[in-house]
């Protein structure tokens, strides 16, 4: 096969790949302005499934309660995950395979296993002290303990893609730990802690089965909303519900790569 044959090749496998990702979205969001009551015959374009969204205090109250859960979550998981990081960093060179596994295994252990072993354990603490019951509070914790390892890998990671010389340069200065806190470590770390608060809103924001093993029954988020009611079928409604999700995380993806195009260019 000639070089132009090859390129031709992985161009045509580019654009079927592309159309194999996002023409189903594509398809979710059409429908979303279907005219009709059918999920199935696209009649016309309308908004009215928009419309009937902003009067659904359910819908409503579910997305309510997935912005607080992704707000909260990803702020106490950026606090804690920057300090893992940054612990990780600080003692490297000491054997620690067993930190690097115990933060591991919240990302490679299945959401499903996660979900109920993390709702076993907040029904023995309710059972014996009263406290945890299921509700947004339980879903807070189990989120944070899923997005404090990506946190800490992020943070980790640009840690050591610095120049060691740079901290023997802060101290040298007689800069105190709080002054290298505040003037080297946050600034330098800009970037990794957007990246990571903004990862694990996202999380946040489209997890499913930890939420539904862990809510209560005053906290449905919009995944678990949209799972409910898509058990009475697919309708355009449902199609308006994941739109909007598409069009949120969209936006945050946007976000990011303007915030990094950004310190790219001050660069």
């Amino acid at each position: 096969m000639t070089r132009h044959g090859l390129r031709r090749g992985l161009r045509v496998f580019w654009w079927l790949t592309l159309v194999f990702l996002y023409l189903p979205l594509a398809v979710v969001v059409l429908y979303s302005f279907n005219a009709s009551n059918s999920a199935a015959h696209f009649t016309g374009v309308s908004l009215r499934w928009y419309y009937r969204l902003m009067g659904n205090e359910a819908l409503l109250s579910a997305l309510g309660n997935s912005l607080l859960l992704a707000v909260v979550s990803s702020l106490i998981a950026l606090l804690l995950g920057t300090l893992i990081g940054y612990g990780m960093f600080h003692h490297r060179w000491r054997r620690l395979g067993w930190l690097v596994v115990l933060i591991y295994l919240p990302l490679v252990l299945p959401d499903i296993v996660f979900g109920i072993a993390e709702m076993a354990f907040f029904v023995q603490v309710e059972r014996l002290t009263g406290w945890l019951s299921p509700g947004l509070g339980t879903m807070i914790i189990a989120h944070v303990s899923f997005q404090i390892p990506f946190v800490a890998l992020i943070v980790y990671s640009r840690l050591v893609g610095l120049d060691p010389s740079l901290f023997e340069a802060a101290k040298d200065l007689y800069a105190s730990p709080w002054q290298r806190a505040c003037h080297f470590l946050v600034p330098t770390l800009r970037p990794a802690l957007i990246s990571g608060v903004f990862l694990s809103f996202t999380l946040s924001l489209d997890d499913f089965v930890i939420s539904f093993f862990t809510s209560g029954p005053e906290s449905a988020t919009l995944p678990i909303y949209i799972w409910g009611a898509i058990r009475k079928g697919v309708s355009p409604e449902i199609n308006a519900i994941a739109t909007l999700m598409i069009a949120a995380v969209a936006l945050v993806a946007v976000a990011s790569l303007l915030l990094g195009r950004q310190r790219a260019g001050r660069g």
